[in-house]
């Protein structure tokens, strides 16, 4: 049995016997095909038995070894490495089966290659994971033929992998110091003319061109009878959260992430450029209940921290509370903070009901709001109207999208800070906000 079980009859073989049974009817009408059917029997049968020889004398003819990342980056191609060493004293096409999770749903997955004798290969393939959490893998499945390709031997590697996917950090190399270089413009992060001076006085430095001339300390410049300047620092340490809703509106998919999923990876951006600059990174979600709690900090582990937090984050389905988000917030965050609040309103009712809490956080805090566009209406709105129900269906689209704008101003007439972005350009958008505020000295 142990033979059989790696044991596999190739396709061709069958091939060729339906060509042998229609040489034999057709033997009936042309008797010469007779001779030619049975010498083809023949051969397919001496065929068959020299490839199996072929395949299957010797012992760990083919070494695999599946290479896995430590984590999947979510929403990200995460690249997946084959190690094949190829044994046989001939060439040997391979047909790789890998038992990828069953989150991807993929049923048809296998690759086709070829090895040179006594040569290793590295085969390689991408998957891009749609949600956090635990992927399992199963065999790795390779089936090796010769150039006969009548029978296969099937060869099982590393069975029971497991790989953790957690939010996008792949999007933290991309950004990590974007802010301060000048192709962060390429990416799409602006930027900010700085207006006025809420920054934290450091020294008194020699005037060099180019230098505001309105930080001329002329006292300095009297005692050392040449220009002297003030030079600022931008105010450090300023406690910044991120608190993300994880109720059911998140759970809104768009190119297989959900905007909770989009709202998390910008989380994890967001808290890598607020340490970098200085500031205290800080998170937590809510809905029924608050949680993944991660108080603002400068601390070297604050990224592993928020990172295994945001890799917690899953919705409940039940409509968010904001008058339990507002009352931890009063009770826990005491220093005047940033509040990168990632929530999504439809509606300017959905809005109204939710907004005694808002302006309440606000008088606290500089509160920043960030909700999503339904892209998905924009194909309504931009094709043209040609039935009745295309009328109704595009006037109805046209109305939610002004909903959008008039709950921007309906929030900026509170004095509070919003941004209305598309999921795959959110991250952008919200960074390039932080800058700005930061320019502004508004915190």
């Amino acid at each position: 049995m142990k033979f059989f079980k790696p044991f596999y009859i190739q396709p061709r073989f069958f091939y060729a016997g339906i060509g042998i049974v229609v040489l034999f009817a057709l033997s009936y009408f042309i008797p010469v095909l007779f001779n030619i059917a049975q010498l083809s029997i023949l051969v397919l049968i001496l065929l068959f038995l020299l490839d199996l020889l072929i395949i299957f004398i010797g012992k760990n003819n083919i070494e695999a070894t599946r290479i896995l990342p430590d984590k999947f980056s979510n929403g990200d191609k995460n690249l997946i490495k084959l190690n094949i060493n190829n044994n046989y004293p001939i060439s040997i096409h391979l047909e790789i089966i890998d038992e990828i999770p069953e989150q991807f749903q993929v049923r048809d997955f296998k690759l086709k290659d070829t090895i040179p004798s006594r040569k290793p290969k590295t085969v390689q393939y991408h998957l891009n994971p749609t949600e956090r959490g635990e992927y399992y893998f199963g065999s790795l499945n390779i089936y090796a033929s010769s150039i006969l390709n009548i029978v296969a031997k099937r060869f099982t590697f590393d069975e029971g992998a497991m790989v953790p996917t957690y939010p996008s950090f792949k999007q933290l190399k991309k950004f990590e110091l974007l802010n301060i270089n000048q192709n962060s413009l390429e990416y799409g992060l602006k930027k900010v003319r700085r207006l006025g001076h809420s920054m934290e006085f450091e020294k008194i430095k020699d005037y060099v061109l180019g230098d505001d001339l309105r930080t001329i300390n002329w006292k300095a410049t009297a005692k050392k009878n040449q220009l002297m300047v003030n030079q600022f620092q931008d105010e450090k340490s300023q406690p910044v959260y991120s608190i993300i809703d994880k109720g059911r509106i998140m759970k809104m998919p768009f190119e297989g992430l959900s905007l909770l999923d989009y709202a998390i990876n910008a989380t994890l951006v967001i808290s890598n450029v607020v340490l970098k600059k200085h500031d205290k990174a800080g998170m937590l979600s809510f809905s029924k209940r608050i949680e993944n709690v991660v108080v603002a900090e400068r601390r070297s582990s604050q990224m592993q921290l928020i990172l295994e937090s945001l890799y917690k984050v899953k919705t409940d389905f039940f409509e968010s509370d904001f008058s339990r988000l507002y009352g931890s917030i009063k009770r826990h965050i005491t220093q005047r903070s940033l509040i990168l609040l990632y929530t999504n309103f439809e509606t300017l009712d959905g809005l109204e009901r939710q907004l005694p809490y808002l302006k309440a956080i606000s008088k606290s805090h500089l509160l920043v709001v960030i909700f999503f566009k339904n892209i998905e209406l924009n194909d309504l709105i931009k094709n043209k109207a040609e039935t009745v129900q295309q009328v109704y269906d595009k006037v109805i689209a046209e109305k939610f999208a002004f909903e959008k704008r008039l709950i921007v101003n309906e929030l900026k007439k509170y004095g509070i800070y919003s941004i209305l972005a598309t999921p795959e350009n959110l991250t952008i958008d919200t960074i390039n906000k932080y800058l700005e505020i930061k320019a502004r000295g508004l915190l």
